[in-house]
């Protein structure tokens, strides 16, 4: 049995299975990378809920974990060398896991670098932009009455939604036929930004076959399916 207890956050969401992966999250785009990948590949994982409407990720304990108070956050108990890892940044544990697997994540060391770059495009840009366009457009931004922050920030989204769909014309998955930790990183993203954000229209998706056909493809998968709804909401 794993032994849990130097990780303080453990007291405040206690691990029932402490043998498994501890994930602690919330169902956002950013959150839901690391469920469905522990789905793609079939690891043995619990899910915490982490309210962020709450701010529990400002609690002592979850900061004890992640200094910089985001999800999502993970307790591997058999991390390298048999000793318990703690991770935070969703784009560091798509790496890890994919690694500890040897799954999504070419062995072939070109390819390798490249669809890392492509995790590296959704954590600098993708992620951001379209964060701040949710923001200035369906939420607390909109009452702004300078409209020059939406503006930006949408035609930002649609130059970044351009660059995938340049990328993904005749491809099926971002590294051709092999789906990877790089379509995982930006599945929730641009769901996110034509449903939960309401931006179909304000960032013209219609015209981006290619990205809207891929992302059909990615949602009908099984563990996607499954992992957007991981850690349920309490």
């Amino acid at each position: 049995m794993a032994d849990l207890s130097a990780f303080p956050i453990t007291t405040r969401w206690p691990a029932r299975h402490p043998e498994r992966i501890q994930l602690y999250s919330s169902p956002t785009p950013n959150g839901v990378k690391i469920s469905i990948a522990l789905e793609e590949l079939g690891l043995d994982y619990e899910p915490h809920h982490i309210d962020i409407g709450k701010d529990e990720t400002w609690t002592p304990e979850f900061l004890s974990l992640n200094p910089n108070g985001k999800i999502p956050s993970i307790i591997d108990p058999k991390g390298p060398n048999g000793e318990p890892l703690a991770l935070f940044e969703s784009g560091a544990i798509l790496l890890y896991l994919a690694e500890k697997t040897g799954r999504l994540l070419p062995s072939d060391p070109s390819r390798r670098y490249e669809t890392i770059q492509w995790v590296f495009f959704q954590m600098a840009a993708i992620g951001p932009m379209f964060g701040q366009l949710g923001f200035f457009h369906k939420f607390a931004g909109r009452e702004i009455a300078d409209k020059r922050p939406l503006e930006r920030y949408r035609a930002e989204s649609r130059r970044l939604v351009g660059v995938l769909e340049s990328r993904l014309n005749s491809r099926k998955w971002i590294m051709d036929d092999e789906y990877t930790i790089a379509d995982i990183s930006m599945l929730g993203w641009v769901r996110n930004l034509i449903g939960f954000y309401e931006a179909r229209e304000l960032v013209g998706f219609d015209d981006f076959p290619a990205v809207e056909a891929w992302l059909e493809r990615g949602l009908a998968r099984p563990a996607v399916q499954a992992g957007l709804k991981i850690p349920q909401r309490a």
